[in-house]
């Protein structure tokens, strides 16, 4: 998934650095979880993993990656319908994936607000997704809802189910990176017939859990031998930034306004993305978390001075940094200059 911050390629490097630090455990906390990448690599490192996040699409996959620890089977769904005639080697997955890209086209919520089809009486048609996909997408949101109000499909199935839509969507959709502002112009990869991608399924056999809220509120809550912070950088507000994938994660109908069509999101900021708050916002997590060990993934063009972070963090057990190079994310990446391309991940390890 496109994604501001994006761990998937940096996970194995944070955990060389974590194993040569010989910070270990058997249990971590993915604190503010986004895409979820880290806490699946963890749970297949065998960890118990907690995560966590505001953003109830970041919770459809943390339920479907994180908690959920089998392949669904659908088996009231195939019973039902006609799925189970499809390809026999297929999985139940993949048959009911099968039968929701065949699905006919509906015009519901997404293609009658964010496609230009559905929004030519606007100046600027809202040109997020073709009509065509635009349609797609509602054709399958809405039938996962039918399915889960009929009970045909258990909790686990219908995140999962949500889960690849939501993977789905991003490598379709007419933008940069963020769901800020659409191009103007249909990208190339915005014009290609839509077709649901298949979610991984990690087994671990351990009580995996998720949850959906302010992290603060989970300090009392969830103890782990390794807290894992990787909140925003800079003034951003992740919340608009995909306001898209939370409206068809939640499929809720909801008010939106402007040329992109946002959602309400003053529920959802961080203080992570104000100056004056951030280092407190920080210390809380030091000062009340119950943990063996603290990781802090940060950069070095946040809000926080490196300085301040390790001033404030000594007091609470050994404190160190490790700094690695890595791209800068590509929407950001302006400019042709080394500067410009790379950036510090910066890795603040705190052991009580």
């Amino acid at each position: 998934m496109r994604y501001i911050g994006n761990k998937e390629n940096l996970v194995e490097t944070i955990f060389q650095v974590l194993m040569q630090q010989g910070i270990k455990g058997d249990s971590f906390f993915d604190v503010f979880s986004g895409t979820a990448n880290v806490g699946k690599f963890f749970k297949r490192q065998g960890y118990q993993v907690f995560s966590n996040d505001l953003m109830y699409y970041s919770y459809v996959l943390q339920k479907a990656y994180i908690e959920n620890d089998s392949p669904p089977l659908f088996k009231e769904l195939l019973s039902s319908f006609d799925i189970a005639k499809k390809e026999v080697s297929e999985t139940p997955l993949q048959k009911v994936l099968s039968y929701l890209n065949d699905l006919s086209p509906v015009k519901g919520f997404i293609y009658s607000n964010y496609t230009p089809e559905g929004t030519p009486n606007l100046d600027i048609p809202r040109m997020y997704y073709t009509g065509k996909n635009g349609q797609f997408i509602d054709k399958v949101r809405i039938k996962i809802e039918e399915w889960y109000a009929k009970k045909v499909i258990n909790d686990h199935e219908y995140y999962v189910l949500i889960a690849s839509l939501i993977e789905t969507v991003p490598f379709y959709a007419n933008i940069s990176g963020v769901y800020g502002a659409f191009h103007k112009k249909w990208d190339s990869r915005a014009l290609k017939e839509m077709k649901l991608r298949e979610v991984e399924v990690i087994s671990n056999g351990r009580n995996n859990q998720v949850y959906n809220t302010d992290s603060k509120l989970l300090l009392d809550e969830v103890s782990a031998d390794i807290y894992y912070l990787d909140p925003p950088y800079n003034q951003r507000q992740y919340a608009p930034n995909y306001h898209l994938l939370e409206t068809i994660a939640r499929y809720d109908s909801p008010k939106i306004k402007g040329v992109t069509g946002m959602r309400d999101y003053s529920q959802q900021k961080s203080k992570f993305c104000q100056r004056r708050h951030a280092l407190d916002e920080l210390e809380n997590f030091v000062e009340h978390g119950n943990y063996k060990h603290l990781i802090l993934s940060y950069n070095s063009e946040g809000l926080m001075v490196q300085e301040e972070i390790l001033e404030m963090m000594k007091p609470y057990g050994n404190t160190e940094l490790v700094e690695f190079d890595y791209t800068r994310y590509k929407s950001n990446s302006n400019g042709s200059k080394q500067s410009k391309k790379y950036v510090k991940e910066q890795l603040y390890l705190l052991s009580k």
